[in-house]
């Protein structure tokens, strides 16, 4: 049924039309409270074997939305209500952003992927933060904060930048996360190399733990999969030396050559991140490595071409305690999160594993 809507309504409006409309619905539906209450009990049932602790946090299981598509914290009920585990809001910045001009968000419909060149638009880390401060939740998923530099501040000043947006923000945040590795606000991705990325985490730690003294807010970092190896092992490292709380793998891509796509190769060509199912195989490997290395020390959060219930068991058994996806719920629609839970129960059923949490990391821990 979707899917033939998908085709007839939302595939003849601009992309980012599509997705302010089907959000718009998403969060008008949250506000009925009977209709709230039929909708998350057939799109978000409840299994008690993928109950979930991660990062000190309990969830309902570990399956999440991304950061990207609720970049302003106006659809957290929203989002909940249709499934999700927990829900990512951002990227925000320091400063209220347009982002970057339209055009600049364009759907690859045969390779089930998305090339977007958003450019952090939001309304900035004040305003994002009395949001936050204001809201009264219905529906109580984990909510994590992405972070990330406004475009405006020179590299030099990035550290600052994040602090602002830590201070303001870590207070109302479940996990915070730092973002250096969106391809489209120019010089963020140069914020990976470690030592540029240790004195930012070190800062944004210290910034959090100030203005959120009653408890200790995760941190995690956010990573490109366009990173070399060697480079995943050094922010590898770097997290346990600081004893950050995860790691999220993996953004999108600027890759184009070699991921197979069939779309139009004007449209292929267009600048930004590519995400979704080309993106799959180069996550699942980011994540391993990850895994390899750091074991179960600190959290890893896979995300990057997650489809269905197998891709999210597959990132799980690399080392994922938590899985998150965007694109796909796109092509899938409302009845995705309903699915993927289905899915991973009925896994973790048959497998040899008593818990989710036994099955983390199984796959690499066998070819260690």
């Amino acid at each position: 049924m979707y899917k033939y809507f998908f085709r007839l309504v939302f595939k003849r409006l601009d992309p980012e039309q599509a997705h302010h409309l089907a959000f718009r619905w998403i969060r008008l539906a949250a506000r009925v409270p009977v209709l709230r209450t039929f909708l998350a009990a057939a799109l978000a049932p409840r299994y008690k074997e993928l109950r979930t602790e991660a990062l000190g946090l309990r969830m309902h299981g570990p399956f999440g939305l991304a950061a990207g598509f609720d970049k302003n914290a106006v659809g957290i009920d929203g989002m909940a209500m249709l499934g999700f585990d927990h829900v990512e809001i951002g990227t925000v910045t320091g400063e209220p952003q347009p982002g970057n001009p339209k055009q600049r968000l364009f759907r690859l419909v045969k390779d089930r992927a998305l090339i977007n060149r958003m450019g952090f638009n939001n309304d900035g880390s004040l305003r994002v933060a009395a949001r936050l401060a204001s809201r009264t939740p219905v529906f109580k998923p984990v909510v994590g904060v992405n972070i990330g530099k406004t475009k405006v501040v020179p590299e030099e000043e990035a550290v600052a930048d994040y602090v602002k947006s830590a201070e303001r923000l870590a207070p109302y945040a479940d996990y915070l996360v730092v973002n250096v590795s969106s391809p489209n606000t120019p010089g963020l991705r140069n914020l990976q190399a470690t030592e540029a990325l240790r004195p930012l985490l070190s800062a944004v730690r210290e910034a959090a733990d100030r203005t959120a003294p009653a408890r200790r807010v995760p941190l995690l970092v956010k990573i490109a999969p366009d990173l070399a190896d060697e480079d995943v092992d050094a922010v590898a490292d770097l997290a346990v030396e600081l004893g950050l709380d995860g790691i999220i793998a993996t953004n999108t891509t600027i890759a184009r050559e070699g991921l197979g796509l069939k779309s139009d190769p004007t449209l292929v060509q267009e600048t930004g991140g590519l995400s979704g199912a080309p993106l799959k195989n180069r996550s699942l490997e980011v994540l391993r490595r990850l895994y390899a290395r750091v074991g179960d020390r600190i959290t890893l959060v896979g995300v990057g071409g997650i489809e269905n219930a197998e891709d999210a068991w597959q990132r799980i058994l690399a080392g994922a305690t938590l899985v998150q996806g965007y694109s796909a719920f796109i092509y899938e629609g409302p009845f995705w999160g309903r699915a993927i839970h289905k899915g991973l129960a009925a896994r973790l059923a048959t497998s040899p594993y008593a818990t989710l949490a036994d099955a983390v990391g199984a796959d690499v821990r066998k070819t260690a």
